[in-house]
């Protein structure tokens, strides 16, 4: 799928996702990283869930976000009960979905100027 909506200030924006891929901008990404508004990590190093680890989400945490999305393929499991302790100690909302899903919402509450992270669990 494709779209391309405006939108704000924002340096980078998800143009279009399909499975193993997601593009931001015109960059085709097909491995993990982590994208904020005016950020993008290329190359984050999980690649499911279950190799989520709390230490992976440190700079997830340093986007200064309010939301965090965490988008996987959606017939993984959920992280490990480390990864929820360190998601809800964090104090800012979060939601795992599947990496459609996580797309269309980051562009949303991107539109909606929130200060939103996302992170991609691609292989």
């Amino acid at each position: 799928m494709k779209f391309s909506e405006d939108i704000g200030n924002a340096l980078y924006r998800i143009t279009g996702y399909g499975e193993g891929w997601v593009k931001v901008n015109q960059e085709m990404l097909q491995h993990s990283f982590l994208l904020g508004p005016q950020t993008l990590h290329r190359d984050w190093e999980p690649k499911s869930l279950q190799e989520l680890e709390p230490r992976h989400l440190d700079p997830l945490f340093e986007l200064g976000a309010e939301v965090i999305i965490i988008g996987s393929d959606p017939a993984q499991n959920m992280p490990s009960p480390a990864v929820w302790r360190a998601l809800v100690q964090n104090g800012v909302g979060f939601e795992i979905m599947g990496n459609d899903a996580a797309c269309r919402t980051y562009n949303i509450l991107l539109s909606e100027t929130r200060r939103v992270a996302a992170a991609f669990l691609l292989r």
